[in-house]
Protein backbone atom coordinates (compact mmCIF):
# COMPACT_ATOMS: atom_id res chain seq x y z
CA UNK A 1 0.00 0.00 0.00
CA UNK A 2 1.54 3.02 -1.43
CA UNK A 3 0.61 5.81 2.01
CA UNK A 4 2.27 8.55 3.05
CA UNK A 5 2.24 10.13 6.76
CA UNK A 6 -0.25 11.98 8.47
CA UNK A 7 -0.20 16.33 7.77
CA UNK A 8 1.79 17.31 10.09
CA UNK A 9 4.98 18.47 8.48
CA UNK A 10 5.64 15.17 7.09
CA UNK A 11 7.32 13.67 9.94
CA UNK A 12 6.28 11.01 12.57
CA UNK A 13 6.34 11.63 15.78
CA UNK A 14 4.95 10.40 19.34
CA UNK A 15 2.84 13.75 19.94
CA UNK A 16 1.64 13.66 16.05
CA UNK A 17 0.99 9.78 16.50
CA UNK A 18 -1.41 10.86 20.09
CA UNK A 19 -2.95 14.13 18.23
CA UNK A 20 -3.84 11.47 15.38
CA UNK A 21 -4.87 9.22 17.13
CA UNK A 22 -7.05 11.64 19.33
CA UNK A 23 -8.30 13.15 16.36
CA UNK A 24 -9.39 9.72 15.32
CA UNK A 25 -11.20 8.24 18.64
CA UNK A 26 -12.60 11.20 19.06
CA UNK A 27 -14.78 11.01 15.40
CA UNK A 28 -15.58 7.15 16.18
CA UNK A 29 -16.96 7.99 19.34
CA UNK A 30 -19.08 11.40 18.03
CA UNK A 31 -20.48 9.14 15.24
CA UNK A 32 -21.62 6.53 18.11
CA UNK A 33 -22.86 9.14 20.40
CA UNK A 34 -24.54 11.48 18.24
CA UNK A 35 -26.00 8.86 15.32
CA UNK A 36 -26.00 5.85 17.57
CA UNK A 37 -23.75 3.81 14.86
CA UNK A 38 -23.09 0.55 15.88
CA UNK A 39 -19.13 -0.55 16.23
CA UNK A 40 -19.14 -2.28 12.69
CA UNK A 41 -21.15 0.17 11.00
CA UNK A 42 -18.80 2.98 11.94
CA UNK A 43 -15.57 0.90 11.39
CA UNK A 44 -17.43 -0.08 7.68
CA UNK A 45 -17.61 3.23 6.87
CA UNK A 46 -16.22 4.38 3.09
CA UNK A 47 -14.86 7.87 2.37
CA UNK A 48 -17.41 7.54 -0.10
CA UNK A 49 -20.16 7.37 2.30
CA UNK A 50 -19.68 10.66 3.40
CA UNK A 51 -21.66 13.62 1.72
CA UNK A 52 -19.95 16.49 2.60
CA UNK A 53 -22.12 19.33 0.65
CA UNK A 54 -25.79 17.29 1.81
CA UNK A 55 -24.24 16.87 5.22
CA UNK A 56 -25.16 13.09 5.47
CA UNK A 57 -23.29 9.55 5.62
CA UNK A 58 -24.41 6.17 4.38
CA UNK A 59 -24.21 3.30 6.60
CA UNK A 60 -24.46 -0.23 5.90
CA UNK A 61 -26.15 -1.63 8.72
CA UNK A 62 -27.39 -5.02 10.55
CA UNK A 63 -28.56 -7.46 7.66
CA UNK A 64 -26.76 -5.35 4.84
CA UNK A 65 -29.54 -2.60 5.48
CA UNK A 66 -28.27 0.69 3.66
CA UNK A 67 -29.15 3.65 5.05
CA UNK A 68 -28.90 7.31 4.39
CA UNK A 69 -27.97 9.46 7.84
CA UNK A 70 -27.79 13.49 8.35
CA UNK A 71 -24.26 14.03 9.68
CA UNK A 72 -25.19 16.08 12.67
CA UNK A 73 -22.94 19.33 12.86
CA UNK A 74 -20.53 18.01 15.88
CA UNK A 75 -20.05 14.63 14.77
CA UNK A 76 -19.45 16.46 11.25
CA UNK A 77 -16.69 18.75 12.49
CA UNK A 78 -14.82 15.85 14.93
CA UNK A 79 -15.15 13.42 11.20
CA UNK A 80 -13.85 16.30 9.28
CA UNK A 81 -11.13 17.02 11.18
CA UNK A 82 -9.94 13.36 11.35
CA UNK A 83 -10.18 13.30 7.43
CA UNK A 84 -8.52 16.21 7.01
CA UNK A 85 -5.72 16.39 10.04
CA UNK A 86 -4.87 13.14 11.33
CA UNK A 87 -5.77 10.18 8.54
CA UNK A 88 -2.98 8.84 6.57
CA UNK A 89 -3.38 9.59 3.43
CA UNK A 90 -3.09 5.72 1.51
CA UNK A 91 -5.32 3.98 -0.84
CA UNK A 92 -7.48 2.73 1.81
CA UNK A 93 -11.17 4.08 1.26
CA UNK A 94 -11.62 3.45 4.89
CA UNK A 95 -12.72 6.15 7.15
CA UNK A 96 -11.19 5.09 10.21
CA UNK A 97 -7.84 3.58 9.67
CA UNK A 98 -4.59 2.64 12.16
CA UNK A 99 -2.40 5.92 12.14
CA UNK A 100 0.47 3.33 11.78
CA UNK A 101 2.08 1.28 8.96
CA UNK A 102 0.94 -0.85 7.80
CA UNK A 103 -2.23 1.33 7.32
CA UNK A 104 -5.31 -0.83 8.26
CA UNK A 105 -8.82 -0.30 7.80
CA UNK A 106 -10.40 -0.90 12.06
CA UNK A 107 -12.38 -3.32 13.08
CA UNK A 108 -15.52 -3.42 15.06
CA UNK A 109 -13.01 -5.16 17.32
CA UNK A 110 -11.11 -2.06 17.43
CA UNK A 111 -14.04 0.62 17.80
CA UNK A 112 -14.91 -1.19 20.87
CA UNK A 113 -11.00 -0.51 22.34
CA UNK A 114 -11.46 2.43 21.34
CA UNK A 115 -14.89 3.08 23.55
CA UNK A 116 -12.78 1.21 26.56
CA UNK A 117 -10.04 3.18 26.84
CA UNK A 118 -12.38 6.44 26.66
CA UNK A 119 -14.57 4.39 29.85
CA UNK A 120 -11.22 3.67 31.42
CA UNK A 121 -9.74 7.79 30.55
CA UNK A 122 -13.34 9.10 31.91
CA UNK A 123 -13.01 6.38 35.37
CA UNK A 124 -16.48 5.04 33.93
CA UNK A 125 -16.66 1.10 34.31
CA UNK A 126 -16.07 -0.57 30.78
CA UNK A 127 -19.27 -1.37 28.68
CA UNK A 128 -19.69 -1.88 25.23
CA UNK A 129 -19.80 0.61 22.19
CA UNK A 130 -23.36 0.18 22.54
CA UNK A 131 -23.26 1.61 25.87
CA UNK A 132 -23.48 5.00 23.79
CA UNK A 133 -26.43 3.70 21.05
CA UNK A 134 -28.24 2.98 24.67
CA UNK A 135 -27.38 6.60 25.94
CA UNK A 136 -28.86 7.96 22.41
CA UNK A 137 -32.03 6.35 23.22
CA UNK A 138 -32.00 7.32 26.80
CA UNK A 139 -31.94 11.03 26.00
CA UNK A 140 -34.35 11.02 23.06
CA UNK A 141 -37.02 9.48 25.21
CA UNK A 142 -36.23 11.94 28.40
CA UNK A 143 -36.29 14.55 25.77
CA UNK A 144 -40.05 13.34 25.01
CA UNK A 145 -39.11 11.30 21.75
CA UNK A 146 -41.36 8.90 21.43
CA UNK A 147 -40.63 4.52 21.03
CA UNK A 148 -41.06 4.46 17.08
CA UNK A 149 -39.34 7.81 17.02
CA UNK A 150 -36.34 5.99 18.52
CA UNK A 151 -36.26 3.15 16.53
CA UNK A 152 -36.10 5.26 13.60
CA UNK A 153 -32.95 6.24 14.80
CA UNK A 154 -31.48 3.50 15.80
CA UNK A 155 -32.59 1.57 12.53
CA UNK A 156 -33.90 -1.00 14.44
CA UNK A 157 -36.21 -3.41 12.33
CA UNK A 158 -38.48 -4.66 15.16
CA UNK A 159 -40.71 -2.60 17.61
CA UNK A 160 -39.58 -5.49 19.77
CA UNK A 161 -35.91 -4.37 19.58
CA UNK A 162 -36.73 -0.77 20.88
CA UNK A 163 -38.97 -1.67 23.83
CA UNK A 164 -36.16 -2.83 25.76
CA UNK A 165 -35.66 1.55 26.08
CA UNK A 166 -39.10 1.90 27.78
CA UNK A 167 -38.30 0.88 31.09
CA UNK A 168 -40.28 2.91 33.67
CA UNK A 169 -38.39 5.56 35.69
CA UNK A 170 -41.02 5.62 38.57
CA UNK A 171 -39.09 9.01 39.86
CA UNK A 172 -39.74 10.88 36.45
CA UNK A 173 -43.16 9.85 36.40
CA UNK A 174 -44.41 10.42 40.30
CA UNK A 175 -45.06 14.52 39.34
CA UNK A 176 -47.52 13.46 36.51
CA UNK A 177 -49.87 10.72 38.77
CA UNK A 178 -53.02 11.91 40.00
CA UNK A 179 -54.45 11.29 43.24
CA UNK A 180 -57.03 8.13 43.31
CA UNK A 181 -59.97 8.85 43.69
CA UNK A 182 -61.63 9.20 47.00
CA UNK A 183 -58.50 8.33 48.51
CA UNK A 184 -57.92 11.25 50.49
CA UNK A 185 -61.73 10.55 52.55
Amino acid sequence: MACRRPRSGGCWTAATGRMAVGLRDYAVLSLLARLGLRSAEAAGLRLDDIDWRAGGIVVCGKGSWVERLPLPVPAGEALAAWVTGGRPRCESRAVFVTVRRPYRQLTAEAVRAIMGRACDRAGLERRGSHRLRHALATEMLRTGASLPEVGQVLRHRSQLSTSIYAKVDQDALRPLARPWPGAGK
